[in-house]
């Protein structure tokens, strides 16, 4: 009787996630929703807003010249400008930026100015990021210059490839009147662990934070990738600016919410943009994940049982129910796993991979599941929330 109900469990989950979670395995909310940019003989007349883009970059050399190249050579219209934190770095960040600014023949578009340590309860990136903030605040006080009418957040280690790829977001976001356009941006995906684990990432984050629920004014979830974040000033001044997420290790998520409370924000994925980073080795993908998760469940024990329980019902009873169960146990297992493989193919497809990778879904679940344990008890021992020796 406990393996039927067990199995009857699990269907239903999967159920539930099929059509209940804002069908967020289909993959659809993409740039391609964005509005398209203005033809080029039109684009030279029109009045575009002006953005600045913050980067915080910390020990990034072997990255920053690619993306700030690309973000330099971007074929946005309007005023444009590009303000690199240095937080700290010990190999020379700095100086490579402004190589590949003078390369690309926009030297005079960058600022780099020199990061400090973040303040007592404000992480360092927040803190990092909002040094760019300020300064670009500054550097806008009359007579002196106007303001720039929004902010792009980005990281280090994020390449434009697409050359309209600002453009694109500032018209997606005034068509929708957003106050927040982000993009997931497309993670590499070529090493042995990247292509086992980086597109279940992603399907666990949507799943988590359904795209189409955040883009819908009527819900209250919200949440922003952090590697690429359309931010308007305005609204993020009346918002309280950074300081009111200072605190925030998951930075992107809390910017999310905080800017959804001003109003709409938009969320989706994209091609356009991608990351350098790369995740050659197994452990350093359970670097990156470790460093968060338990972060995610608000360092709640009760949340980590729920967790820990939820994802063994929903990922590990279907198989086990389908290879070891009999009679309608099985028969129900092996519905969920199927389903579940299924669900997983729009994202496997998105990142280049064959759909036969669904089947396996549930031992990579396993392995995040591990990932999250792991977060909780580095957390328990002190050392949770580390990153780049801070």
């Amino acid at each position: 009787m406990v393996v039927e109900l067990v199995a009857v469990a699990a269907l239903a989950i999967w159920l539930y996630l099929l059509f209940g979670r804002g069908f967020f395995w289909r993959t659809a909310e993409r740039d391609d929703a964005l509005a398209s940019p203005e033809p080029a003989h039109a684009r030279a007349s029109a009045e575009w807003p002006a953005v600045t883009a913050i980067v915080p970059a910390r020990n990034e050399a072997d990255v920053i010249a690619k993306s700030v190249g690309l973000l330099l050579r971007q074929t946005y219209p309007g005023r444009f400008s590009v303000v690199l934190v240095d937080d700290q770095s010990s190999d020379g960040t700095a100086d490579v930026a402004k190589k590949a600014a003078a390369e690309a023949g926009a030297a005079e578009l960058l600022t780099v100015i020199e990061g400090s340590d973040p303040p007592p309860g404000w992480t360092g990136k927040l803190w990092a990021m909002n040094q760019g903030f300020d300064h670009m605040e500054r550097a806008a006080e009359p007579p002196d210059a106007m303001p720039p009418d929004y902010v792009l957040f980005t990281d280090a280690d994020i390449a434009y490839e697409a050359p309209d790829a600002v453009e694109r977001l500032v018209a997606g976001a005034n068509q929708r009147g957003a106050v927040l356009t982000s993009l997931m941006v497309k993670l590499r995906c070529k090493s042995a662990a990247e292509r086992l684990l980086v597109p279940a990432f992603v399907f666990f984050f949507a799943k988590l934070y359904p795209f189409a629920w955040i883009n819908d004014p009527r819900r209250a979830i919200a949440a922003a990738a952090g590697g690429c974040m359309l931010v308007r000033r305005e609204a993020l001044t009346a918002a309280g600016t950074l300081a009111e997420i200072r605190g925030a290790l998951i930075d992107d998520c809390a910017l999310g919410a905080l800017m959804k409370r001003q109003g709409p924000i938009w969320l989706g994925l994209t091609e356009r943009v991608v990351s350098l980073r790369p995740y050659p080795r197994f452990n350093d993908i359970r670097r990156m994940v470790v460093r968060s998760a338990y972060a995610e469940l608000r360092y709640s024990p009760l949340r980590l049982a729920g967790t820990l329980a939820g994802m063994a019902l929903t990922y590990l009873a279907p198989p086990l129910l389908t290879l070891f169960a009999a009679g309608p146990a099985r028969a129900l297992g092996a519905a969920a796993w199927l389903i579940m493989a299924l669900s997983f193919v729009p994202m496997l497809r998105f990142y280049g991979r064959s759909p036969l990778w669904g089947v396996v879904l549930p031992a990579i679940a396993a392995i995040y599941t591990a990932f999250t344990f792991e977060s909780a008890v580095e957390h328990w021992r002190g050392r949770g929330g580390a990153w780049k020796g801070r």
